[in-house]
């Protein structure tokens, strides 16, 4: 996956220097309450998560998550990218944020700087997102991208239902 900018961020590949960003990120009770408890309660957990997520899907898929740093700072505020799921047959969008960089427009920036890598250099025809459907935030986000609502959706091994949404290449809802 190769390094992408827009006007103010750069998006780039997770490594083991991301550790203490990561292990602030995983524990913030919003990504708990939407994304999940990854159990990283050290550094080093942070270490192996990036090492055995992020890292190995690069290695696996060409893509993963990655950082999202500020150009002005080279801060870490973030991460987005693709996810290749086994639950799901397209990679899936995501996203996440430390709480005090929300509602100033990063997401949908990041969001869709990693869309147009998909559609351009990937050339994927289908990319899809899943989030809770109380979680507004991510849903404007999505929807801003070009992705729509499809369906209620229940991963494996998960009780809850989540709202799945999908883009389509040549489609009317694809904005390029």
């Amino acid at each position: 996956m190769k390094t992408l900018e827009t006007e103010r961020l750069v998006i780039r590949k997770l490594d083991e220097n991301d550790a203490e960003f990561i292990f602030e990120l995983v524990n913030e009770p919003a990504w708990i309450k939407n994304i999940g408890d990854k159990n990283v309660r050290t550094v080093d957990g942070a270490r192996k998560y990036i090492a055995n997520g992020p890292m190995a899907s690069y290695a696996k898929f060409g893509f993963g998550l990655c950082a999202v740093e500020l150009k002005e700072t080279v801060e870490n505020i973030g991460i987005c990218g693709l996810i290749q799921r086994d639950s799901l047959d397209h990679p899936d969008i995501g996203f996440a944020f430390l709480e005090k960089f929300w509602l100033r427009g990063f997401a949908v920036e990041s969001a869709q700087a990693v869309m147009d890598f998909a559609r351009n250099d990937l050339q994927l025809k289908r990319v899809l997102a899943i989030t809770n459907a109380d979680n507004l935030g991510s849903i404007k986000v999505l929807e801003k991208i070009g992705l729509r609502f499809e369906k209620m959706f229940q991963m494996p091994g998960d009780n809850a239902e989540i709202k799945l949404f999908g883009w389509t290449a040549n489609s009317i809802q694809d904005k390029n």
